[in-house]
């Protein structure tokens, strides 16, 4: 209850305000009457004390302190009653209240300050009750809304009608949870903020406004709905709702009620879907299932298509804490989860996401070619590895696959996007997009450690090394070139300009040192591999 709403009461005929008037418009939650000269100690925030001020009739201090400490408290006003203990308010009380901005009210002689405290108690109480009784007539329209079936949707739209607002649900990160008729700028700016690395730090209370520093100084209500999830969605009032408009907090308040046990629905509903999703993707990759036909069938369950093509993108999050706690692990999983799945809910063609060994799995469907997507893809990864770092300080990389022609090639992407990450972790790199590629022999080389490398070569040319002569040169050159050439005995004698029985020769020697017969499939390949990494050796010193 406003002060200036208070004072139009009958009773209040006849008094007006000598000082503080900028007040005016503080709340009065309870009008109390001084009886005592220590009745500071037991005034509440927004309480109306009136008075006749009979202890200060020769004690002006006493009322300048009394002001000064009801002002400390964030009491609503001081009410005295003139003619009869002091004739008028002394200025320098006067001066002060106007310093302080504190509303100090002279009342009439002929009215009894009982009469003041009845009438304006049994205002304020009617006005509570007629709130609460709007409070609870509304809670049962929201009630209905959900009841009925018509979801948090209709209740957004009604709570708008009832206190003519904009009214936008948001999640945890302030991004709208529902698709919007018109575009909120407001809501915009405040997720290019976000996305900026800006941070919101909200007290926790029943409400919290703000203006955006922008020409318009557009204002913004925030109203939290809490769950059984650590961070709370919020209801977004676009204006400004002020504290003394209980009214309308109230009604806002019941919307968040229901709203929170609808979430709380769908959240178990979402979580029961998630699992049944998952389970099919890992039976499928898996390949549990007893046939093609099978896969398919339990596919369209989940909205894929076997004569669509795929585009595979697996995701993990690099260098996790394992010391966090499970339940806290969970927790920023899904939160993850859900920033990646309204990442992709506008994305111009369908995308599926499951979860699967602590892996992130994104299958997007292709309509045209790889290459018509491949940047806007790009971009909306780049745009979740952002927005997960800004949020959570999490680092998220992407390995991407080739393309499954159909849906039962699926588990061939998703090994290509596994490899294509292992293949950038391997390289060393933080939050990146690794597109699979077919590895040659020396990428797969330089994966393997240096010293099983130099082992693996030792070990296959030790007999050499145990009988060195001048003459092993040329026949390690001649084995070498004779393996190059797919074991062709005149294509070897052709490159090294020597005689074909030569060739003969030197490679019986080969064989009479290692022990071995060089065209045996198991040695040619193990002779082939040392000369890979004899040539990656040298390049690498």
């Amino acid at each position: 209850m406003e002060l200036c709403k208070l004072l139009q009461l009958p009773v209040f005929h006849g008094a007006f305000i000598v000082a503080g008037k900028q007040g005016i418009s503080r709340e009065v939650q309870t009008v109390n009457m001084m009886d005592a000269p220590d009745i500071i100690h037991f005034l509440k925030e927004n309480d109306l004390l009136i008075t006749t001020a009979f202890h200060f009739k020769e004690d002006i201090d006493s009322l300048l302190s009394l002001i000064l400490e009801m002002e400390k408290q964030g009491c609503s006003a001081l009410g005295i009653k003139t003619k009869r203990f002091l004739d008028k308010i002394p200025e320098a009380a006067v001066s002060l209240a106007n310093e302080l901005q504190f509303p100090l009210i002279e009342l009439p002689v002929q009215t009894s300050l009982g009469d003041i405290v009845n009438q304006s108690l049994s205002y304020i109480l009617d006005v509570r009750t007629n709130e609460l009784d709007q409070a609870m007539q509304t809670h049962q329209q929201f009630t209905n809304d959900v009841i009925s079936g018509q979801g948090i949707e209709k209740i957004v739209k009604r709570l708008s009608t009832l206190i003519d607002y904009p009214v936008v649900l948001l999640n945890h990160q302030l991004r709208p949870l529902q698709k919007q008729a018109k575009q909120k700028s407001i809501i915009d700016r405040l997720e290019e903020l976000l996305t900026k690395g800006y941070s919101f730090h909200l007290p926790k209370t029943t409400m919290s406004s703000f203006s955006m520093l922008s020409e318009t100084r557009e204002s913004i209500s925030l109203f939290p709905i809490y769950t059984h999830k650590s961070q709370s969605s919020f209801l977004a009032v676009l204006g400004f709702i002020p504290l003394s408009d209980r009214s309308t907090i109230l009604t806002v308040e019941q919307a968040t009620n229901v709203i929170a046990f609808e979430l709380m629905k769908e959240n178990a509903l979402n979580q029961h879907s998630r699992r049944v999703r998952n389970e099919y993707f890992s039976n499928f990759i898996n390949r549990t299932f007893s046939s093609n036909d099978e896969i398919i069938s339990r596919g369209r369950e989940f909205g894929l298509q076997n004569d669509k093509r795929y585009i595979c993108v697996a995701a993990d999050i690099s260098d996790q804490d394992k010391t966090v706690p499970t339940i806290q692990y969970q927790s920023k999983q899904e939160l993850i989860y859900e920033t990646i799945e309204s990442e992709i809910r506008p994305f111009e063609q369908p995308v599926h996401i499951f979860t699967m060994d602590q892996s992130y799995i994104l299958l997007f469907e292709l309509v045209g070619t790889w290459k018509n997507i491949e940047e806007t893809v790009l971009s909306l990864l780049k745009t979740i590895q952002s927005k997960v770092y800004t949020y959570y300080r999490e680092h998220i990389s992407f390995g991407i696959s080739n393309y499954a022609e159909q849906l039962i090639q699926v588990p061939v992407s998703y090994k290509e996007a596994k490899d294509a990450l292992y293949y950038g972790n391997m390289s060393g790199k933080i939050q990146f997009i690794e597109i699979y590629q077919p590895k040659e022999v020396p990428e797969i080389l330089r994966m393997v450690p240096i010293d099983q490398l130099k082992k693996f070569y030792t070990d296959t040319f030790q007999a050499f090394a145990n009988e060195p002569k001048k003459d092993h040169q040329d026949l390690l050159q001649t084995l070498s070139v004779y393996l190059e050439t797919h074991c062709q005995l005149s294509e070897t004698a052709k490159r090294l300009y020597i005689h074909r029985n030569t060739v003969i020769y030197r490679l019986e020697k080969c064989e009479e040192i290692i022990g071995r017969s060089i065209k045996e499939p198991d040695e040619t390949l193990r002779l082939r591999l040392a000369f890979r990494i004899k040539t990656l050796l040298q390049g690498s010193t």
